[in-house]
């Protein structure tokens, strides 16, 4: 067979509730503690920067949460997303593998991104907050969260890293087309942005760095919250719909997945698709396998460390405990500005420390070669990002070749790279450049990391 065969869910199929894994993990995650005191942190500490009903989320220890009406409705201009198989793509891999994919792509930022942007705006515009204030590594999330600024009627300032600022200008053009104002980080709209650009002027930001921006940004104006596209707790939870719809359709294909792939930068598109299916594997239904890829520049669950650190380089955040490169560490600037982050959301480092998933680091290059081999046979496509969770697709069903042996398999699509195209001619070009791990910097890095506990 060579056509693409599509799995639809009709829009009463979205799901009413978010699903939360803590409920059902063995031991309880680490609690993030306080920057200043090194104490676990209370809802009052995180007043400053959310609101109330995202904060009950970040804590909660219920297995669903409610979806509000209002927030389905606007899932409703996207959702559910589709999963096809991928029968070309097989095809040309003479694989015995049946390859499976969710598309997040249909989205109107083009990414899984507004699942949790539509969802912060509204419980932020429910307790009158006027303005949110966040930053954008490849700006998926800086898009979806100028939609949903515009879509609610709240301002939106926008810290994008500056490596994906340069790349991706038709980015920063987007959302300043639904309203938001976007700046270059590191940029001298902050004391920290300031700091840094005196010490380096050239810097090509981090997403700990623009996180210290926007929370620098929130914590310095009454009118305005910090809104997060990945990392925390309740910005997980709002993307298991991913996942959720997924089980459905699998369903529908009357197959079950041996190995369930996501790439991982921060976290939020790997578990979105992961948890509920991790989730039923913990309760004793099914036993797929649930595998992470991160970028070999920034390789946090596979080269870093499980401890305590802050989400950001200016030490404003909370410390939470998650495999991390150090927070000083600054990646190379690769196309896949999502995944360019020193460390992972506590939650996927908590079920990776527990054995639960397995993660792998992939280059660039052959990550590219995945992409383009994906859009010549399934003519989406992808996002740098989600050419990661292709690459490790492909070789698993590379490897059920040669063994010779049936095997499932299900990835998530988290986006379409029609703003990367310019990556994309760099690869064709030969000019993509693949990064060694750079084991020095790390360890630098990691000598900086704080002292917690007794």
């Amino acid at each position: 067979m060579s056509q693409r065969t599509k799995f639809v869910l009709d829009e009463e199929r979205i799901p009413r509730t978010w699903y939360n894994i803590v409920a059902d993990l063995p031991v309880p995650p680490p609690p993030p503690l306080h920057p200043g005191t090194g104490l676990p942190l209370g809802p009052d500490d995180l007043a400053p920067l959310f609101p109330m009903a995202l904060i009950l989320q970040e804590v909660s220890t219920d297995r669903y949460i409610e979806i509000p009406d209002p927030i389905r409705d606007a899932y409703q201009l996207y959702r559910p997303s589709p999963v096809y198989r991928a029968h070309r793509l097989e095809k040309a891999l003479d694989t015995p593998a049946h390859i499976y994919y969710k598309y997040e792509g249909v989205s109107p930022g083009g990414s899984h991104k507004p699942n949790t942007a539509f969802a912060q705006a509204w419980f932020n515009k429910n307790e009158g907050v006027k303005r949110l204030a966040t930053e954008t590594g490849a700006g998926q999330w800086g898009t979806s969260l100028a939609i949903a600024g515009a879509l609610y009627g709240l301002e939106v300032k926008v810290y994008m890293v500056r490596a994906s600022y340069d790349q991706k200008p038709y980015r920063r053009m987007l959302m300043e087309v639904y309203g938001s104002e976007v700046v270059a980080s590191p940029s001298p709209t902050t004391e920290y942005g300031r700091r840094v650009l005196a010490a380096t002027p050239d810097s090509p930001g981090s997403l700990g760095m623009a996180i210290s921006e926007a929370v620098e940004d929130a914590a310095t104006r009454d009118d305005t919250k910090y809104s997060l596209g990945s990392v925390l707790n309740h910005v997980l939870l709002h993307q298991t719909v991913i996942g959720q719809e997924a089980i459905e359709q699998m369903a529908m294909a009357g197959e079950e997945p041996d190995v369930v792939i996501a790439c991982a930068g921060g976290g939020s598109n790997f578990a979105g698709m992961a948890f509920p299916w991790l989730g039923r594997k913990l309760r004793g239904t099914g036993t797929p396998r649930i595998v992470a890829v991160e970028p070999e520049a920034a390789p946090s669950m596979t080269r870093g460390v499980y401890t305590y650190d802050f989400g950001d380089t200016a030490r404003l955040t909370p410390m939470v405990k998650m495999h991390t490169l150090g927070h000083d560490f600054i990646p190379e600037p690769i196309h896949a500005g999502g995944l360019r982050y020193h460390g992972m959301a506590p939650l996927v480092s908590l079920v990776k420390d527990l054995g639960l998933i397995e993660a792998r680091a992939v280059h660039q290059n052959p990550t590219f070669e995945a992409g383009v081999l994906f859009a010549r046979t399934e003519a989406i496509l992808p996002a740098p990002e989600s050419n990661h969770a292709i690459r490790v697709a492909i070789d698993e069903a590379l490897e059920a070749r040669e063994e010779g042996t049936p095997r499932v398999i299900l990835f998530n699509l988290s986006g379409h790279g029609h703003f990367d195209l310019s990556s994309y001619e760099r690869y064709l070009s030969g000019a993509l450049q693949d990064f060694e791990y750079p084991a020095e910097r790390v360890r630098a890095a990691l000598a900086a990391l704080p002292v917690v506990g007794g």
